[in-house]
């Protein structure tokens, strides 16, 4: 598995390796070299817990059911 270094060093740590090692924004990694030449990349602690979006609280909660047509025609003012 690949990905390309910015011009400013920073490389985007692919999927497949932030699942394995459970990493979630504001995680702290460390980075080493092995002997052999190697980058390995280990998780310091626990990450932070996520802070709630100031939206969940409003997500899933809409009991208006809107029919496509309906809202447009709100929308542009129509009707």
């Amino acid at each position: 598995m690949s990905t390309t270094l910015t011009s400013k060093g920073q490389v985007t740590i692919p999927k497949q390796i932030r699942d394995a090692l459970n990493l979630a924004p504001g995680c702290t990694v460390e980075f080493a070299v092995n002997r052999d030449g190697d980058v390995v990349i280990h998780k310091v602690d626990a990450c932070p817990s996520r802070q709630p979006d100031r939206f969940d609280a409003a997500r899933g909660k809409a009991d208006v059911k809107w029919r496509t047509d309906d809202l447009m025609a709100l929308l542009r003012g129509e009707g």
